[in-house]
């Protein structure tokens, strides 16, 4: 992937114990969330070939894909859970792949790291993040995928990077060149891995800055906030044309 690995990152906790420790804050060995959501999404991926190919019947890309029309209010429908859901969804094995191998090889090192709640909530940040650029950035567009959480747990993996003063130059190159391949490849979301990875970097330097000042009890009052703060900006989207539809 061109990033540190998990095994660089224990040798690295060996040579330098008092800066990867003060940035330990939970007493996690193994990242069960990750497994977890990782189960989810091949569950989610087996439940969609089912309802595809043996029902006929596309059931869950129909109601779990996302497209900004679903949270503007067009056509009578408001359905903005559809942002979280779409992230479990995949347009193809080979994409749940690619997908389930970056969170593993980014959540078996972060989630140790920031704990399984702090964690948690940047995965879902994350994906809400990744649909809420895609809201704005591309009002036309249908996505699936978790895309926007993995960048999230890689623009994290950069603050984790230059906080312990390590050099970011390989992961500045790995985002460069998934924004290459994304824009020459009409059929990736640009737009969902540039809003993961920002939100993943603005949570990850919200929640290391907390936890540095208040200890291992901080940041619990941001991942309340964050979660709140993008539904309003998606309800501000959505409130013009839902009471648009309602006066006309």
């Amino acid at each position: 992937m061109g990033v540190i690995c998990p095994e660089c990152m224990r040798a690295d906790h060996q040579a330098q114990p008092r800066r990867v420790r003060k940035l330990r804050m939970a007493g996690v060995d193994q990242p069960i969330v990750t497994y977890v959501l990782m189960g989810l999404c091949a569950l989610v991926f087996v439940a969609q070939w089912f309802t595809a190919s043996v029902l006929k019947t596309p059931y869950v890309d129909y109601y779990g894909t996302y497209s900004p029309i679903f949270t503007s209010g067009q056509y009578g429908v408001f359905e903005p859970w559809r942002m979280l859901t779409s992230a479990f969804l995949h347009g193809g094995l080979w994409h749940l792949l690619m997908n389930l191998l970056s969170l593993w090889l980014f959540g078996r090192v972060l989630e140790p790291m920031f704990g399984r709640l702090r964690y948690s909530m940047l995965l879902l940040v994350s994906a809400l993040g990744g649909s809420f650029a895609v809201s704005v950035l591309a009002p036309t567009t249908a996505v699936i995928g978790a895309s926007g959480m993995v960048f999230g747990l890689i623009g994290a993996w950069f603050v984790v990077m230059r906080r312990l003063q390590q050099d970011v130059t390989p992961m500045i190159v790995l985002i460069g060149l998934n924004v290459v391949v994304a824009f020459m490849n009409p059929g990736i979301s640009w737009e969902a891995h540039l809003g993961g990875a920002i939100t993943g970097v603005i949570v990850a330097s919200a929640v290391l800055h907390d936890h540095e000042r208040r200890g291992t009890s901080g940041s619990r009052r941001i991942g309340l906030a964050i979660p709140v703060i993008l539904a309003l900006a998606a309800l501000f989207i959505a409130l013009p044309p839902v009471l648009g539809s309602l006066l006309h």
